[in-house]
Parts: C-alpha cells; structure tokens; sequence
C-alpha cells in the first residue's frame, strides 16, 4: 500500500442491506431514515465505515443490484434528500460513506436500455451485448446465474441480448467506450456528494469474448452451461485501470472489488498497488462450494497463501459474511448448542487477521440461518432457481427445498433483529421478508444490556484494534499445533507480540506447552460469560487471545 492510502488500515466496515436493516415508516421496508434512526447504535458499535447495499432507482427484480436509476434513489428508500442527511450524519460521527456500484450489468428498465433496444440505429445502441441468432435460437449455449439461457431476444432488433445475470440485468458493453465515459461520468458525480469509496460488484466480468463461443462446461439440469470464459480476461482489467486513472487515484477513494478469482495470484492481479486496480478485494464463492469444501485446514492455508503473496505490496479484506452468503455462525460455527461461544470465536479469528475486518448487518449479535417454510416465502432469485435446478436433476421437493434452504442468499437478507417481538423491531407493518423467529432470543436490546453477549464482544474487539496497531498492522505468523482444527497464530510489531487459538470444533483440543510459553496477559476470551481462558485445553469452539511478555 502507498503511504497516501495508509488510512485503510484503520477502517472497521459495516455492511448494511438497507431493505432489511430498518423501516422507519411502517411499510415493511428498511430505509434510509432507518439507518439514520440506528447510526448511534453503529458509532456505539465502534465501526467507522459503512458500506450501504445498493440505494438506486430499481424495478428490484435482484433487489437493487438492477440498476434503472444510477444517479436517483429508490422511492421505498427515501429520498436524495435523505441520503444527504445521512451523508451529513456519518461525517459529523467521522464514519466514511461506501457505496455500493453495480456497473457489470444494469436494469433492463434503465433509459439506456430502453433506448439500446428500441434498434441498431440508437446512438446508444453498444451500450449492451447484441448478437444475432445462430440457426434460429441463441448465439451460444451460455446458461445464466440465475438459470435458463444467458440470452434474451428482442425482436426491435431481430438480435438477442447477454445477460449473466437475471433477463432484467443486462450486461453493459464496457467495449464500446462512450459506455465507460457515461460510467465514469456518474461515478464521479457520486464522488462530487461525498461518497468517499466504491465497492465494486461483479467485477470480473467486463471484459467479454467477441466471439461467445460454446462453453465446454457440462450442462446443467435445464440444458445450459456456466461460461467458461468470462473471468482472468485482461481486458477486465484494462478497464479497472481506467476507473482508477480517471476517478479512484485522484480522489484518494477506498477502492474494493467484489471479484472471481480462482487462484492467489489472479486476486493479487485486483489488488497489488503497482497494478493500479482496487485497494482490497471480496473474493465471490458460490454458497454451494462454500459449503461444499470448506475446512479450517483450507482457511489457513488461502489465508497464509494470500498473505504471503501480498504483504509487501497489496491489502485483503476481512469477511466472514455478507449479503450474498449464509449466515458464518450457521456455516463456519454451531447455531446450536454452541451459538454464542462459536459467534464470538469467529469474530476474535477474523479480526485478529491482518486486513479490513468487515461487519455485516446481524452479525455482531450472532443472527443465524432461516429455514422458511416454502420455497414461495423466498425472494432471492437464485435460490428460486436452485431449488428448480435441483427438481430438474430429480430431487424430491423436500430434499430440493432443504438444499435450497441451506444455500439462500436470503439467509443474510432477514430483517435485523432490532429487539424480542414479532417482527425483531424492524418494522410495525408486515416486513418484506419473514423474520427469523429466534428474534425473540436474540436481538440487539437484550445484548446491549448483557456484559458478554456477542454484540460486547465485537465492541470489544473493534476497541482493541483501534488502540493495538499490532492487529492493524503487525505482521502474522501461524504456529503448528499438530491439530488441523487448532489454528495458532502471532501478530508482531516493534511493541508488542499478540498470540491468538482457535479451536474449529466441537471437540476439546489441547494446546501445545511449547506454544504458550510467553503467554502473559488474556486480552479476551470466547467463553467470557464462564469466566474466560482456564487451562491448555480448550473447549469447544473456544478462541483465546493472549499479549505476550517482553524480553
């Protein structure tokens, strides 16, 4: 990193999806005026960045991340006027403005769209992906994220248009260049408001094949593949680098890409500072692969991979959950008998890495998976569509639904637990979407007024970081505990060393002697509520975080 952008070490990011944080006027909606309403709850909380989920004009059919208005906001949102406040708010309480920029794709409702559509004679014609048919169907047999084919037809212009996303996303043709300059004209007028960083979604997608050939892929239940060249293009890059000569550099904005990157060295090309792209990057991982393989011994090793290949010159981003995963307490710990004890011990493992550890929304009371009773009840459209792959393949429909149960970005999209009563205090009309109903265990009232509830655990942990430069900035270390499921690690600098365990199971792990010989001071302990750190034998789920002493 440049000394220029040596602030980002300092960051603590919250991650709102504003639909579902808080409704202010009782329609069932999260708004901004709701987040207003709770930003002392944030600055309480310790956090000192915020990164709003998209607030754009949007017809909604992916719940704003289809853009129709990049430069008005969502009338179930509020108003400009509102944002501004909100604006305003954040920097009296020295909380930076994030926002979150859909560029890959926008609405199929967008002005440009509509008038790409209408013929090929449109001056806005390029501003999309248009092919024409190939023996009478589609240019390719590209199948979308969201399921069936990758293209729409139109016929205005007897052509079909790509969309990786949902039909209603059309990709935006980043070839044609008066695309990008009304691009980074509306980025910059975002940037004149005050917004003092961008999070990029669904970046490594830009840069498209001129000639869309057939993906070799294996077809998926519905007869279409996954494109099989869409990521690690040069181009994409290319045109990232165009973003930050002409709006990131000189406005010294935080820069973060939401990016597929199937090696270290691909998600060092995002990051790395002589590359010139973004200043840290949120590798997207389909739910379904998450849960498929992930292991504590593969976390350790994609993180001491990543470290390595960038510590001299690069940034990561810290994150266990956000908007498009399951819940972490749900996927990486137990919402069962070890709920707390397993929310606080991922909380002490992300943060005491290296990086800009990243909240979001419900996480710092330990909000879990939802298990809603229909596929009806979901509005996540990929989940819909996962549960209709998985009919296609031949699963039963209570197997389907459980698998999609499991996966659902609408496990993260919940309204936030606000306090005990029907609908969390997110809302005094019918919320947008089924509340969990274990608001009535946990919630945000009942862990403000608990001294070792998970909320004052991560108050704890955001306080710790902001007065040890050891954990913004020192140096890791991983220890080898001759267990894969207990992970040691050091954190160095020139004033002091920090020693962190953490058991990944439900299993006792006893800690090497070796390895605590040093140890001094508890700094905090994920079983606090039954008296902290007591022996070398950890218990389930346990993570304890020793200073140690000084020669």
């Amino acid at each position: 990193m440049t000394e220029q952008k040596d602030w980002i070490k300092d960051l603590v990011i919250y991650q709102i999806y504003p639909r579902s944080f808080y409704d202010s006027n009782g329609d069932g909606i999260g708004d901004l005026p709701g987040i207003l309403q709770k930003l002392d709850y944030l600055e309480e909380l310790g956090i000192n960045a915020l990164w709003l989920s998209p607030v754009y004009r949007s017809p909604n059919d992916d719940n704003g991340y289809d853009i129709s208005g990049y430069q008005e906001i969502m009338e179930e949102f509020g108003t400009m006027e509102d944002w501004d406040r909100l604006r305003d708010a954040c920097r009296k309480k020295g909380i930076r403005m994030i926002m979150d920029l859909v560029v890959n794709h926008s609405s199929d409702e967008h002005p440009w769209f509509l008038e790409s559509r209408s013929s090929r004679e449109n001056p806005r014609s390029d501003y999309y992906i248009w092919r024409d048919p190939v023996d009478g169907h589609e240019p390719n047999n590209w199948g979308s994220a969201f399921g069936g084919s990758a293209w729409e037809y139109v016929p205005e212009r007897g052509q079909y248009y790509f969309h990786y996303f949902s039909k209603k996303q059309p990709d935006l043709n980043w070839a044609c260049q008066e695309l990008r300059d009304s691009v980074i004209e509306m980025m910059n007028w975002w940037a004149d408001k005050g917004v003092e960083g961008f999070r990029v979604d669904a970046i490594s997608y830009l840069d498209k094949p001129r000639d869309f050939p057939d993906s070799a892929l294996p077809p998926r239940p519905d007869g279409y593949s996954f494109p099989d060249c869409l990521i690690c293009r040069p181009g994409t890059h290319a045109y990232i680098r165009e973003m930050n000569r002409r709006v990131f550099a000189p406005r010294n904005l935080l820069t973060v890409g939401e990016v597929a990157a199937p090696t270290v060295e691909e998600l060092g090309n995002y990051v790395k500072t002589d590359r010139e792209e973004f200043d840290m990057a949120i590798p997207f991982v389909l739910p379904k692969t998450e849960i498929d393989t992930w292991s504590p011994e593969r976390l350790k090793k994609e993180i001491e991979e990543s470290y390595q290949a960038m510590k001299e010159d690069g940034w990561w981003a810290r994150f266990f959950s956000n908007h498009d995963k399951p819940r972490q307490v749900s996927l990486y710990g137990d919402d069962g008998e070890y709920w707390e004890v397993s929310a606080k011990f991922l909380a002490m493992f992300l943060h005491s890495l290296p990086g800009t550890p990243y909240v979001y929304q419900g996480e710092e009371i330990g909000m879990t998976n939802v298990k809603l009773p229909s596929i009806e009840d979901y509005d996540d459209p990929s989940t819909r569509d996962q549960y209709q792959q998985y009919l296609l393949s031949g699963m039963d429909p209570e197997a389907a639904l459980a698998q999609a149960q499991l996966e659902s970005r609408d496990n993260a999209r919940t309204p936030m637990q606000w306090d005990g009563s029907e609908n969390g205090g997110f809302t005094s009309g019918t919320p947008w979407l089924k509340t969990n109903p274990n608001t009535r265990d946990i919630n945000v009232e009942a862990q403000r007024q608990d001294p070792h509830s998970v909320y004052q655990c991560y108050r704890k942990l955001i306080a710790l970081r902001k007065q040890s430069s050891t954990l913004s900035r020192g140096d890791l270390t991983f220890l080898e505990t001759g267990h894969p499921k207990l992970i040691a690690l050091t954190r160095s600098a020139a004033e002091e060393t920090l020693l962190a365990f953490h058991n990944f199971s439900r299993e006792e792990q006893e800690i090497p002697a070796s390895l605590l010989e040093g140890a001094d001071e508890v700094l905090l302990s994920s079983y606090d509520r039954e008296g902290g750190y007591r022996g070398p034998l950890l218990r389930p789920y346990e993570s304890v975080m020793f200073r140690m002493r000084k020669d």
